[in-house]
């Protein structure tokens, strides 16, 4: 399903320059068409919100999900990432699990989920969605949220976030839990000056007004069967907020021009790891995840059976047994994270 997604995604952007100096877009409407609602009135029991300083705005406002430790032993921090499209909900299984070996944290990276969808009239510099400012938030609300240490958990895209910040903050990532990374990306990159076409921009939103279902959630699932109406309702949780689809295709037209290229630096990643792979994954094959293990220094692969791309969703119990396994093994030797 992903390659297939970068193939149509590479023909539309190849259609799209082509007729970018004779056909814009006018199809695709320029301002948000989705409600107009707020992240507060979306809010759940269980959302907290955060604002995090960012250079050129009035700072960034972050959603998240936290579980305080519930057991004496739980004397490790977990800081939990999400993929793409997707938001901290995704957690939701194993929140609790995670709690009783320590204080856990979920955070919507803006502009998913409940967390702020900045504009480009909302910032004077830095793009907010350029990976280095993805980056730069993890380490913000790790400050925020007085996180003086954690276990960094990435699911997808949210791996591949992890393992850059585990470079960027040596002295507070203690450890890596990695969900069918997405490293060993393919996927179109252009020049940033053709990425922001209006023609492109309009393509940019156009596509991120198709991924905002829960599309590829259902194919993050060996068995779609198993998601209930509730969790695809959090899944889209966006669509209820001003501007979601705007946010989403500000994202886009950053990534255009922003390659991943974490692979070329796994060996300076020094913190013990965990692979996670499912041989079900459709989205990230078992033998991308394999080989991000054989190039880390201190990795320990697991594959869960029966399971897809999101197996903290689909299959809890044999991820958090996954989890508990390796930190009590001697691979992890993970210092305890700082509890406030």
């Amino acid at each position: 399903m992903l390659k297939r997604l970068v193939q149509v995604f590479g023909v539309l952007l190849v259609l799209a320059i082509g007729a970018a100096a004779i056909v814009p877009l006018l199809m695709v409407p320029a301002g948000s068409v989705q409600p107009q609602g707020t992240a507060r009135a979306a809010a759940t029991p269980d959302s907290r919100f955060l604002t995090i300083p960012f250079p050129g705005t009035r700072g960034l406002e972050v959603h998240y999900l936290e579980r305080p430790a519930t057991a004496p032993a739980g004397d490790h921090a977990f800081l939990l990432l999400h993929g793409f499209t997707f938001n901290s909900f995704t957690w939701g299984a194993v929140l609790d699990p995670f709690a009783r070996l320590g204080r856990t944290v979920a955070y919507d990276q803006p502009p998913y989920g409940l967390s702020a969808k900045p504009l480009p009239s909302d910032w004077s510099g830095a793009n907010p969605y350029a990976k280095e400012s993805a980056i730069a938030q993890v380490g913000a609300v790790m400050q925020g949220l007085g996180l003086g240490h954690a276990i960094l958990v990435g699911n997808s895209s949210g791996g591949t976030l992890a393992l850059e910040a585990a470079l960027a903050y040596p002295e507070r990532v203690t450890g890596l839990i990695l969900v069918a990374p997405w490293v060993y990306a393919q996927r179109p990159i252009i020049p940033a000056a053709v990425a922001q076409l209006p023609q492109l921009q309009r393509l940019s939103l156009f596509i991120a007004r198709k991924l905002g279902d829960p599309t590829l959630l259902e194919y993050s699932y060996q068995d779609p069967s198993r998601l209930t109406a509730a969790r695809r309702a959090l899944a889209i949780i966006h669509t209820r907020v001003a501007n979601w689809d705007l946010g989403w295709g500000a994202l886009l037209d950053r990534s255009l021009s922003s390659t991943v290229d974490i692979s070329d630096r796994l060996s300076q990643v020094r913190v013990p790891v965990l692979l996670i792979t499912s041989d079900q994954d459709k989205l990230v094959k078992p033998e991308d995840t394999r080989r991000v293990a054989a190039a880390l220094p201190h990795a320990t692969l697991k594959v869960l059976p029966g399971c897809g791309h999101a197996p903290q969703e689909e299959c809890p119990q044999a991820f958090m047994a996954a989890v508990t396994d390796w930190l009590q093994s001697p691979a992890a030797q993970v210092t305890p994270g700082a509890h406030p």
